[in-house]
């Protein structure tokens, strides 16, 4: 498998937090926002029984490149009908909130269910996606 392919989960009763490294930009607002859930420097660094369900679906929908996202049955039919929205943030990806469907050069098709986070600085390594590297690159936009 390989990094890319990584998805860590994490059960609170009826709730299951799925972290993708390779997604994360590090904006750090999990962290910001739930301290004691998001602890980069503990193993495991994601300690979701630190808070209510709701206060971890709130925190989590705020992610902004997708890397944080949940599992929960009545969110995966919700996510289904959800209107597609664009978002650009200051100095970093374009977010895109929805059910999209990513269509590569090579014909391959990629379901993003909830957001996707796309470079606009050009710095990705992992392009169409943002991977942070705008913060070193010294993107403004």
């Amino acid at each position: 498998m390989e990094s890319k392919d990584i998805i860590k989960k994490y059960k609170k009763n009826e709730l299951t937090i799925l972290w993708e490294p390779k997604k994360c930009i590090h904006s750090g607002i999990c962290v910001k926002e739930l301290p004691h859930v998001y602890n980069p420097k503990a193993k495991p660094w994601i300690k979701p029984e630190n808070a209510s369900v709701d206060q971890l679906k709130a925190q989590i929908d705020k992610c902004p490149s997708g890397a944080l996202s949940y599992l929960k049955n009545e969110i995966s039919k919700k996510n289904k009908n959800m209107k597609t929205e664009v978002e650009l943030m200051k100095n970093g990806p374009l977010l895109v909130k929805g059910t999209i469907e990513v269509k590569s050069h090579d014909g391959t098709v990629e379901t993003k269910e909830k957001m996707a986070a796309f470079c606009r600085c050009g710095a990705s390594q992992n392009k169409p996606y943002c991977d942070g590297n705008h913060k070193g690159a010294g993107f403004v936009g």
